[in-house]
């Protein structure tokens, strides 16, 4: 649906959904996005003019549903896709996407590593209808032989190829600088961000400055072009939540905030990614330290995970840190999957996550008293209560999982209206014993009401 309206801004120098909306022109996407978000148009122009929501949209990913992200709208989940050097290919990487789509992801990161990377990417963005985000850097090392081999042109050519691909949003790892190398001694896990660990490798080899931080007025000329979204990649963020809050994360969260402004200078939309291990009662401190430093953009967080003991179940531990950051202001939040630090995901693992995040993301704009939040919930509890199984089913957030696990016990199609289930039986079912409770309320009111 957006060929139409993309038509009509071939001529534009900077196509920016920003640049639109500071020049006062609500654009056909804002409008879409105010329908869906139950927002007024003006109110969605005003919340991206300020840098407070982005709207994620390459002019060349005409496919694709608008969406936004912003503290204002509903709190958002990303789910990662993509191969290794190891295993996976382009039908692997679609059967994920598919699962994303259908269990209601709502932007994918494409972060193969692997051969045939262009290709996949197409195919990808062809299939999507949600956004799509990458990690340029991982494409250019593959380009070359060693680190010390990649040039600045080779960085930048792989971002305008990925720009004019139709990738939506760039993790772009422009905040972690030579002087801050130095503050990683401290910890347990150094530096875990793939493509910060590459940036502080090509720094010391070439003993300059991260060129994306040098010349990041190139990335803002091409984000302009093609309506790319930054995302301010966390290079420095925690690996462990031994490593949390310190020195070395917060000294780039500060450039981070430079850089945020720099781009809005430009009009160009940006996101700030946050970090991914992190202690419960570090979280709020976090997000409320991201907010004042970066001036409000978007925040972007992995997890966090609250624990580091729970290889397998890491789903679990960092679902628990993005609902609590969801609830203090993070815009949107990286899946994990259960194979977190053990491999790459398979379909199943990315539905876990999926499902895992949906339900982190939900709870927090309940916590957040988001008007309307709510009504899913109640209305899956009436009918609960009223025993009314498929539609129980029809509101969950996995309505397969949900019909699964109540036929594995009772299958029969008659138990898909009978008024118990296989953990309390005929007998022990409070709902159903409820009805008693019910009636005598009734005829106490009835009493009441003749005196």
């Amino acid at each position: 649906m957006r060929r139409m309206w993309l038509e009509k801004r071939k001529n534009d120098l900077n196509k920016s959904q920003m640049h639109y909306a500071r020049k006062g022109i609500i654009t056909e996407e804002m409008d879409y996005i105010a329908k869906i978000e139950n927002l007024t148009p003006e109110f969605v122009r005003s919340e991206i003019a300020r840098g407070r929501m982005i709207i994620p949209a390459n002019i060349n990913h005409a496919n694709l549903v608008p969406m936004c992200i912003g503290i204002n709208s509903k709190c958002k989940i990303n789910a990662n896709i993509g191969n290794s050097a190891v295993t996976s290919n382009v039908d692997e990487e679609l059967k994920k996407l598919e699962m994303c789509i259908k269990y209601g992801a709502d932007t994918v990161m494409d972060l193969s590593t692997g051969g045939n990377l262009n290709k996949i990417r197409e195919a990808i963005i062809e299939k999507s209808s949600i956004p799509i985000g990458t990690v340029p850097i991982y494409q250019a090392i593959q380009n070359v032989k060693d680190v010390s081999e990649l040039t600045i042109d080779d960085l930048f050519n792989v971002i305008e190829l990925q720009a004019k691909q139709g990738v939506d949003y760039m993790t772009l790892h422009c905040g972690i600088l030579l002087e801050h190398l130095p503050l990683v001694s401290g910890r347990i896990t150094g530096i875990v961000s793939r493509g910060g660990s590459i940036m502080a490798e090509w720094m010391i080899k070439y003993g300059k400055q991260n060129p994306l931080y040098t010349y990041y007025d190139r990335i803002l000329e091409i984000c302009k072009k093609y309506d790319v979204a930054i995302s301010l990649g966390d290079s420095l963020r925690p690996g462990c939540i031994h490593d949390a809050s310190d020195k070395a994360q917060f000294a780039e969260l500060k450039t981070l905030g430079e850089l945020t402004q720099r781009a809005w200078e430009e009009d160009v939309q940006v996101m700030v990614e946050g970090p991914g291990h992190v202690p419960m009662d570090q979280i709020d401190m976090n997000i409320k330290k991201q907010i004042t430093e970066c001036h409000e953009a978007p925040f972007y967080v992995l997890g966090p995970l609250v624990t580091d003991i729970a290889p397998g179940y890491d789903h679990i531990t960092s679902a628990i840190g993005a609902a609590l950051a969801g609830w203090s202001g993070a815009a949107m939040l990286c899946y994990v999957t259960p194979k977190e630090h053990l491999g790459l995901p398979n379909p199943e693992d990315v539905r876990a996550g999926i499902i895992a995040y949906k339900i982190a993301a939900h709870a927090s704009d309940i916590a957040r008293h988001r008007p309307g939040a709510a009504d899913r919930d109640d209305a899956l509890s009436k009918a609960r209560y009223n025993f009314d199984w498929k539609k129980q089913f029809e509101l969950a957030l996995d309505p397969d999982r949900a019909c699964e696990y109540h036929d594995q016990t009772l299958p029969n199609e008659y138990f898909k209206s009978a008024e118990f289930c296989s953990m309390c039986g005929p007998k022990f079912c409070s709902m159903h014993i409820n009805r008693s409770v019910n009636e005598y309320n009734k005829h106490l009111e009835k009493q009441l009401a003749t005196v």
